[in-house]
């Protein structure tokens, strides 16, 4: 049961994760949470870095798109300025959302990542679907209304998987 909690692998940003690494390892697509994942929560736009790495990721041939549980009109002012397709209201962690992503992107389970940054939506719904799963750190501290209650659930799951020894990151 804990294993569908476990991402495939953990980082501290999306920074931290390039192009070529992905091509290497046969990747052609990213389906990756918005929400403290690629800016806070809060802000409504694209930082400037965010942006040039979307773009970095696009211009090396890889498809690109954000897939968040928020509203069209979030979502939508996000990812239209930048260029990305997205998925709103996409009811993470079920898996609807992420079939329609991979249609859209005219992709395999296998030649895609999920990146997010929450256990109970991103990383379940990804592993869940069979996606290779990437954890990032949140991007900010403090978190909307929904996603304090997934932080107390995922708290446990956390120290659970530490005490098992599935983990050896540090939050």
């Amino acid at each position: 049961m804990y294993n569908n909690f476990l991402p495939n692998e953990y980082v501290k940003d999306v920074y931290q994760l390039s192009a070529n690494d992905f091509l290497d390892r046969g990747i052609k697509g990213i389906i990756t949470d918005l929400d403290n994942t690629l800016v806070a929560w809060d802000r409504p736009d694209a930082t400037p870095e965010i942006a040039t790495w979307i773009k970095e990721m696009q211009d090396a041939g890889l498809k690109v798109t954000i897939l968040s549980n928020n509203n069209e009109l979030r979502v939508k002012s996000f990812c239209e300025p930048i260029d990305t397709p997205f998925i709103f209201s996409a009811r993470k962690p079920l898996s609807k959302s992420f079939k329609k992503a991979l249609n859209e992107m005219q992709l395999k389970k296998e030649e895609v990542v999920m990146i997010g940054d929450q256990l109970m939506t991103d990383i379940l719904g990804g592993n869940r679907f069979g996606l290779y799963t990437i954890l990032v750190v949140p991007v900010a501290s403090s978190d909307g209304v929904m996603t304090k209650f997934n932080r107390q659930l995922e708290r446990r799951v956390m120290k659970t998987l530490k005490r098992k020894g599935m983990i050896s990151w540090e939050e």
